[in-house]
């Protein structure tokens, strides 16, 4: 998981129903705000309560909660809701001047997509994560790190399409026999594409417990009395040569092999076998070559 926050740029959290993400968001979180990183919170799908619920006061005295969830569509007209709604609160981060390393968080990018355009939200992902932070507006130093939640099934292929193209890092999660784990694909310039499998699991209070591998009940166990499988048992042609083929085989003299035989005999003709000789008298129109005796055939 280091490898997650190694990064500046968007990275994609992809949940599903059977592996929700929003506890990995958090984990993630609070690693930010351990590091610290100023986190900005965008929250739409749940309260800010909900959101905060088993951080210590010290991790929720750096999260600064933006909350959407309350009046997403600025109905109630308090004075509570962010001003512009979604967009306008992504576009006012993209305006922020805030010092030192930043993170923001978006809970979650698949209620920005059902609520906004496509095209508006990738734009504003794209001005976040191109952004870096200005200290006192200052030349630019660290970039801001994006972590959007996305529960992927609620999707087509187009959104994910965009939203991939625009991640440094893409998270899937997946798991067996309860044991969670994520798949990780990280983009670096002028670098190849890294895979990495992580297993974890989620302590109480939000910190990552890292696994070495899958659960051993989920290990496959050879049966020792299970035969092993024969791949060439069912072809329709034979891979294994005979006794008799191997020696035939090996006994065969190919017509372009020069054997020493061959050599002998062309070296040394055998008595009263005709022997011929080529004389030949350059015209003063040849062009000669020596290291390229065809060139007039033009091949």
């Amino acid at each position: 998981m280091e490898s997650v926050l190694a990064l500046g740029g968007l990275v994609l959290l992809r949940d599903s129903v059977e592996w929700e993400g929003r506890s990995l968001l958090k984990a993630l979180v609070k690693k930010s705000a351990l590091c610290g990183e100023q986190v900005h919170i965008l929250g739409c799908e749940v309260s800010e309560d909900e959101f905060r619920e088993g951080f210590d006061s010290g991790i929720n005295g750096r999260l600064i909660y933006h909350d959407l969830f309350r009046d997403p569509l600025s109905w109630s007209r308090t004075g509570e809701a962010l001003p512009g709604g979604p967009l306008g609160a992504l576009q006012a981060m993209c305006r922020r001047t805030d010092p030192g390393p930043f993170t923001i968080a978006l809970d979650s990018l698949s209620w920005l997509l059902l609520h906004l355009p496509c095209t508006a939200v990738c734009q504003a992902l794209c001005a976040l994560s191109h952004q870096h932070s200005r200290p006192g507006g200052s030349c630019p130093a660290e970039p801001v790190r994006v972590l959007g939640l996305l529960h992927e099934e609620l999707h087509g292929p187009g959104p994910l399409g965009a939203l991939s193209s625009l991640a440094q890092t893409e998270v899937t999660l997946s798991g067996a026999l309860g044991q969670a784990s994520a798949h990780i694909l990280s983009r670096r310039p002028r670098q190849r594409p890294a895979h990495q499998t992580q297993w974890f699991s989620i302590l109480p209070d939000f910190s990552l417990d890292l696994q070495g591998g899958p659960p051993l009940e989920s290990q496959p166990h050879p049966d020792p009395h299970t035969p092993p499988v024969d791949p060439t048992a069912r072809v329709t042609f034979n891979l294994h040569l005979s006794k008799k083929e191997k020696e035939a085989k090996d006994s065969l003299t190919l017509p372009f092999q020069f054997s020493s035989e061959k050599q002998q005999a062309l070296l040394r003709p055998r008595p009263g076998q005709a022997t011929s000789h080529i004389f030949y008298e350059p015209d003063a129109y040849d062009d000669l070559d020596q290291e390229d005796p065809d060139d007039d055939l033009d091949v």
